[in-house]
């Protein structure tokens, strides 16, 4: 089972999920068995913020002097799933999120989903530098994806 805590730092996130905690619980619990972790008690932390904020911490562990749409902080280099495990911290930016701005409401709680899945996988040690490593990543991302989506809609 997987926990997260919700911090958000951004007010507009309340304007298009009004329940951020069941949000992104039915997210977690609509993982395909194999990210389920039906047995375990893994945990995350998920930062809701913008791109002012979001811009200033790929500065400082990116070196990346711009905003972007998603940060994910692994807390092992190599994950090792064990019954009690806290992978990382995920960041993402509410700007990014709500493009175009006259978007429907679904519409922006499915690019959340589908980012919320992406830096998840960058917690289990998914990356996507090299393009064999992007296809596998994008692969298990639109897997889960399509569970989600068809529990949670």
């Amino acid at each position: 089972m997987i926990s997260v805590e919700i911090v958000s730092e951004e007010k507009n996130w309340s304007k298009k999920i009004k329940n951020k905690d069941f949000f992104f619980r039915s997210i977690c619990k609509s993982f395909p068995k194999k990210y389920g972790f039906l047995n375990k008690r893994l945990s995350l932390t998920l930062l809701l913020s913008n791109n002012k904020k979001i811009k200033i911490l790929n500065k400082k562990f990116r070196n990346k002097n711009k905003p972007t749409d998603i940060l994910s902080f692994p807390a092992e280099s190599k994950i090792k799933i064990k019954k009690k495990l806290y992978l990382g911290d995920i960041i993402i930016s509410y700007n990014f999120m709500n493009k175009p701005k006259d978007q429907t409401i679904d519409l922006f709680k499915n690019k959340v989903v589908k980012t919320f899945i992406h830096g998840f996988l960058h917690l289990l040690g998914f990356d996507h530098i090299k393009l064999s490593d992007y296809k596998k990543m994008l692969k298990e991302e639109n897997k889960i994806y399509k569970s989600v989506i068809k529990k949670i809609n």
